[in-house]
């Protein structure tokens, strides 16, 4: 009998440990930045879905030592490029989802959220906010929620206050996107295997700033500087992790605005890290600046042929980002405002003018005509200005296909347009263009081009790396980065830059349960 107790108390224990070894961690999220300037708005499938296993394919270190580590039940994941603002019930339909499928796998240790943090929903102020709390009702309070969010995103209170760990990117371009993912795991599995639980204390400091991500990279200083302080924060005894977000610029709602949160076992620590780097970004607020040169169209076109006459033997382009409808930040990706002016300059109708790329429009219309015709033929057909309209209406484009591809999974077909000696890529959907093979791909050499001119923000790094000289052009659109044109009418004021001349904020931690 005596052997019996023994035993059982015995087998007791091994279920725990083995309980604490193989947590059970679920896998959630919705990833969008959608601008509430943009007249664009974004629905279901405008998502790239994955539920159950198929989400691991979006984690590249999720390897078999990986799958030992926990027993992982995820559930559905939707990502969308950046766009307008999400319909209410494309929103509740995935939210729905999740929590249905998140039900069928409880209990659950921990939860793996993914999201970005600058999701805007229509008729609503805080739309990561409302999803983690329904999450948290679904899983219960003792559940650990680790989140990893783009430091683009927002942090709400709301949204502070029902995570227990929580990171974001510290580079930009965000070229330690998966690192950080990989973070926000790490720190989850190491919580639930140790038993220690849930971080003892969380500092959240909102600071009211709203800037740009092309005023905040880390290439350069200040951001460069500031977010190299996070990493030592971390290695304080008792404080798990550090994290700045820059917030999202193009959304109108008292949650758009800069913060910083820190969290771990030791109060003064982790208090005392979270003001430091507060007050760091606060008194950096005004040596933010552009990580390139800003001007406006005509001008950019004018340092672009300067540049030409004078390169010599560099062969590297000049490469113009059309800011304003940047698809990467939220923007249409289809005003033509830029386009219509590229081919009403004089230098670009000759038959030995510099040969520009242009990247891209979408044109169902011209598209269609285009495999019609095929490569080598003449084409002419509408693009541009379906969804934005109200800086220039759709163009009629007059030229010869270069070339036609069909399978992108974002774009659905694309062609290539030459007009004189620029190279405009059609696109059915709207995509943006970052990656060297996104134009070899369609038979453009980029790297040996002249002007390359892309809807996109601050160059990611494979294209800045091919930059003889690049300028970044004030552009009108949805992500409009001239911020004073822009109406805000629901973010908190006083707020920086927008209001140059405000006092010193309260920068002292809040802690937060």
């Amino acid at each position: 009998m005596k052997k019996l107790k023994y035993l059982v108390i015995l087998l007791f224990f091994i279920s725990c440990n083995n309980k604490i070894n193989k947590p059970r961690i679920g896998i959630a999220g919705i990833w969008i930045e959608s601008s509430t300037f943009s007249p664009a708005t974004t629905t279901k499938e405008d998502f790239n879905i994955k539920v159950d296993n198929d989400i691991f394919s979006s984690y590249s270190f999720f390897n078999k030592s990986y799958f030992d580590k926990a027993t992982w039940l995820p559930t559905m994941r939707a990502r969308a490029i950046p766009g307008g603002v999400v319909t209410k019930e494309s929103y509740e339909s995935m939210v729905q989802e999740i929590i249905k499928k998140t039900k069928q796998t409880l209990p659950l240790d921990g939860l793996f959220f993914d999201i970005h943090g600058a999701m805007n929903v229509d008729g609503m102020e805080d739309p990561e906010g409302d999803f983690i709390e329904r999450m948290r009702k679904v899983i219960g309070p003792k559940t650990i929620i680790s989140t990893s969010m783009d430091s683009h995103g927002n942090v709400s209170k709301k949204l502070a206050g029902y995570t227990d760990l929580i990171t974001c990117y510290r580079m930009a371009p965000h070229e330690d996107a998966m690192e950080s993912k990989q973070r926000a795991l790490d720190n989850l599995i190491e919580r639930l295997k140790s038993g220690k639980g849930k971080p003892k204390y969380k500092a959240w400091i909102p600071i009211p700033i709203l800037l740009p991500g092309e005023k905040t990279s880390t290439r350069v200083d200040p951001g460069k500087t500031l977010y190299s302080k996070v990493d030592p924060m971390t290695k304080k005894n008792g404080v798990i992790d550090a994290a700045i977000w820059v917030g999202y610029a193009w959304g109108d709602a008292p949650r758009n605005h800069a913060v910083v949160m820190t969290y771990g076992d030791n109060k003064k620590e982790v208090v005392d890290s979270a003001e430091e780097l507060a007050k760091d970004f606060w008194n950096f607020r005004h040596d933010f600046e552009f990580v390139a040169p800003t001007t406006y169209i005509d001008d950019a076109f004018k340092q672009a042929f300067n540049y030409l006459e004078l390169r010599g033997e560099n062969s590297k382009p000049f490469i113009i980002s059309d800011m304003g409808d940047n698809p990467t930040a939220g923007g249409s990706g289809d005003v033509t405002w830029t386009l219509e002016k590229i081919l009403k300059i004089n230098e670009l109708k000759k038959d030995d003018s510099p040969e520009l790329i242009y990247a891209s429009i979408p044109g169902p219309d011209l598209i269609f005509n285009a495999f019609k015709a095929g490569v080598g033929n003449y084409v002419e057909g509408m693009a541009g200005a379906m969804v934005d309209s109200r800086y220039s209406p759709p163009l009629k484009i007059k030229g010869t296909v270069h070339s036609l591809r069909k399978g992108d999974k974002s774009a659905e077909l694309e062609a290539v347009i030459r007009v004189n000696n620029i190279y405009i890529i059609i696109t059915n959907k709207r995509k943006p263009y970052h990656y060297i093979s996104d134009f070899n791909n369609l038979d453009l050499k980029p790297s040996s081009s002249d002007i390359l001119v892309v809807k996109i923000g601050y160059l990611v790094p494979e294209l800045y790396n091919i930059r003889g000289d690049w300028v970044m052009a004030l552009t009108p659109g949805g992500v409009d980065q001239d911020l004073e044109r822009l109406g805000y009418k629901n973010i908190k004021r006083p707020m920086y830059p927008l209001d140059k001349e405000m006092d010193d904020p309260d920068l002292s931690a809040r802690l937060i349960n």
